[in-house]
């Protein structure tokens, strides 16, 4: 029987999993929950539920925080039981696997995404790793593989990486810790300060969705429930949309200065390309409105916002496992002697 490979994306919000010849077969929340420190209780989008209405006895954290694995119990435990969850059984068979990693990260912090298989319960053959942008091109249907140059933008939830890729690799590649969750807490932020409202998580997650807009000419407003700063008593308030730019304007625009930055520091013939074939925006934030028309107005630049940009990551490790001519860009990653 023919070895199960599976591609994982392992993102500060969200998890998703590919499998060779099926495409994305999962696609949860990265959120475990653990009661009395050690009895998992939830995994994924049903732990994501409990997150700010648990228990004290019972913890919902998130393994990784901006790109990276920052618990790797935690991680670990996740892992094991997603795969067990698409195995449908609870001692899965051998399974390659194909990561995909940050590009402007440490060597230490790449290879705990390898060990970090390699160490787990599960069954393991052969273990390669990816570098994210090169997979986000790929499954945003972009040609990389030529000596043409193609800019993609990936604004996920912790982190923003700006990447140039030409012939299969990585030209320039900037990583910035700005991400959606960042807006998140600046909205918490202003509606505390104009409103004197405690707002959770999820909710600033609500009112971003609904209201965010990447330029200031927009007109709507909702209806919110936090905690009166005052009083301490639930209170219901409205949010308008001129708050919420407010808060997030000043995070898009260290957007852009990465943005410039890599456009300044790249070479004139791959610019012509990017001249030709403008700025691919991917990730959870490209949705946000106008995201497109700031951008385009401070580079001059044409600017293209992938279709389903979320997932343009977890796609693009399913060509990597579909498509021979394309399995070449995953290297293997070897532990190194401990005693080194």
């Amino acid at each position: 029987m023919a070895i199960k490979t599976y591609g994982i994306d392992f993102g500060t919000s969200t998890i998703k999993i590919s499998r060779k010849g099926q495409g994305i077969v999962l696609d949860e929340r990265n959120t475990i929950a653990i009661a009395d420190r050690k009895a998992i209780i939830a995994t994924g989008d049903e732990a994501y539920d409990m997150y700010e209405k648990a228990p004290t006895n019972i913890v919902v954290s998130h393994p990784v925080r901006s790109g990276v694995i920052a618990d790797v119990a935690n991680m670990t435990a996740l892992l094991e039981c997603f795969i067990r969850k698409l195995s449908g059984s609870k001692r899965p068979g051998t399974a390659d696997y194909i990561v995909a990693t940050p590009s402007d990260i440490t060597e230490v912090e790449r290879r705990s995404f390898y060990e970090l298989i390699s160490r787990s319960n599960l069954k393991v053959g052969r273990i390669k790793i990816v570098d994210k942008p090169i997979a986000d091109a790929l499954g945003a249907g972009l040609e990389i593989m030529s000596a043409r140059g193609v800019m993609v933008v990936d604004i996920g939830a912790d982190t923003t990486e700006v990447s140039i890729l030409s012939l299969g690799g990585i030209v320039l590649s900037k990583l910035i810790p700005i991400g959606g969750n960042k807006l998140d807490e600046a909205i918490k932020g202003i509606v505390k300060k104009k409103h004197n409202l405690y707002i959770g998580d999820k909710t600033a997650e609500n009112i971003k969705k609904k209201l965010a807009s990447a330029l200031p000419n927009v007109e709507a407003s909702v209806n919110v429930y936090g905690r009166d700063v005052v009083t301490g008593l639930p209170a219901l308030m409205e949010v308008n949309s001129k708050t919420v730019y407010e808060a997030i304007s000043e995070y898009l625009y260290s957007i852009i200065d990465a943005i410039r930055i890599i456009l300044e520091r790249t070479p004139p013939e791959i610019s012509s390309d990017i001249i030709d074939g403008g700025i691919y925006v991917t990730g959870g934030s490209a949705n946000i409105f106008e995201l497109e028309g700031l951008i385009s107005k401070e580079t001059g630049l044409k600017i293209n916002i992938c279709e389903d940009p979320s997932n343009t990551v977890a796609r693009g490790l399913g060509r990597i496992m579909d498509e021979p001519q394309l399995f070449g860009l995953a290297d293997a990653l070897r532990p190194k002697n401990l005693i080194d």
